[in-house]
């Protein structure tokens, strides 16, 4: 079920691209919400909203906060129209909230032809992980290798849906680190929307003409502390489907040494669940550098299930880490910094260090 509040606005901030932070007063307090302009209008302080609650009232990390369901004054109908009346495509169809879209592939698209027309990723590096926080330390890891590498993200629909509330994004950017984005499945809000991943892989190579693309879920993980019932078993789907359109795959592994969970601490289950139940296709499984203790305990973890139809590949990602730092982008993951658990971030530098040589075609350079 959903909890629902009214409440009246009292603060307005920008907070990206089609995001409104919004303070509300609801029974006497104040508290932060989300409004998404695509879907609510304008909202400006005096307005009465319709809250959507039900991640604080359930205390949740993943998505904990106020959203603004519809602004209860607004009686203009045009502020809440997309820009275009081109596309038929709908995205959170058959929700009270579903929004039409101009999706790269159907035929109102200016690039309608160009995705039919193809098949192929000609062979370009494609890398995944299982979450966001990866996207950073990646990115950064193929431009330390050749800044001259046009990157494309691809988010699709594992994390949270609209893309403007990732800051990652935002800040890669407004630094020219990546080239564009693509929003598959019911993801929205990206440079350009896709029916579905292999569309939006597509869609990268052709209309972004990418010559690396990171895809990793939206900000948010979902997680049962069970083998199936987690949102990164999409690494497999995406290796799958890497595959299937003759790229080259290159996976992030989720590695922590900070961990205090078992499941999680060395390499994480999530990881190992994708690559050994649910990758089909082959993938380069990018390890970073680790001193001999760590090394033991990944080599030990990876010998329990079988991936040896995977290649193994010994990176380093110190560059990658080196160049983020040096442009001030923020390494975070569940409240770490770089500093407190390094192996995660290098994992992902690491990866993308090794796919960014390959796109370059560049032998190894002295780290």
């Amino acid at each position: 079920m959903i909890y629902r509040q009214t409440g009246l606005v009292t603060g307005v901030r920008p907070a990206g691209e089609g995001l409104l932070e919004v303070t509300v007063e609801t029974g006497g307090r104040e508290n932060k919400a989300y409004a998404f302009v695509e879907m609510t209008g304008a909202v400006e302080p005096g307005d009465s909203v319709l809250l959507n609650t039900t991640a604080v009232e359930l205390n949740l990390g993943s998505g904990g906060s106020h959203f603004v369901m519809a602004n209860l004054d607004s009686s203009d109908i045009k502020k809440v129209q997309n820009q275009t009346d081109k596309g038929h495509i709908m995205k959170l169809r058959y929700t009270p909230f579903q929004l039409k879209v101009l999706a790269v592939e159907e035929p109102d698209s200016p690039y309608h032809e160009a995705i039919a027309g193809s098949g192929s990723l000609g062979g370009i590096p494609v890398v995944t992980g299982s979450l966001h926080s990866m996207l950073i330390p990646c990115v950064c890891g193929i431009k330390a290798v050749d800044e001259k590498i046009r990157i494309g993200y691809v988010m699709t629909d594992g994390g949270a849906l609209p893309i403007c509330l990732s800051r990652a994004v935002r800040a890669l950017k407004e630094q020219g680190f990546i080239c564009g984005t693509v929003t598959v499945g019911h993801a929205f809000g990206g440079d350009y929307e896709a029916v579905n991943l292999y569309s939006g892989l597509l869609a990268a190579r052709e209309v972004l003409q990418a010559g690396v693309i990171v895809v990793l879920m939206g900000p948010g993980v979902v997680g049962t502390a069970t083998g199936w019932g987690h949102s990164g078993l999409e690494v497999g789907q995406v290796i799958n489907a890497v595959c299937s359109l003759k790229g080259a795959s290159y996976t992030i592994p989720r590695l922590s040494f900070a961990e205090k969970r078992p499941r999680h601490y060395g390499l994480s289950h999530h990881t190992h669940t994708a690559l050994a139940d649910v990758a089909l296709g082959t993938t380069r499984l990018v390890l970073p550098l680790l001193d001999i203790e760590q090394k033991e305990t990944v080599l030990r973890q990876l010998k329990g299930r079988d991936i040896s139809k995977h290649r193994l590949v010994w990176g380093r990602g110190l560059r990658g880490i080196k160049l983020a730092q040096e442009r001030g982008f923020e390494l975070n993951h569940m409240g770490r910094s770089y500093d407190d658990d390094p192996v995660f971030f290098l994992a992902a530098a690491a990866a993308g260090e090794e796919a960014g040589k390959a796109a370059s075609k560049k032998p190894d350079l002295p780290h």
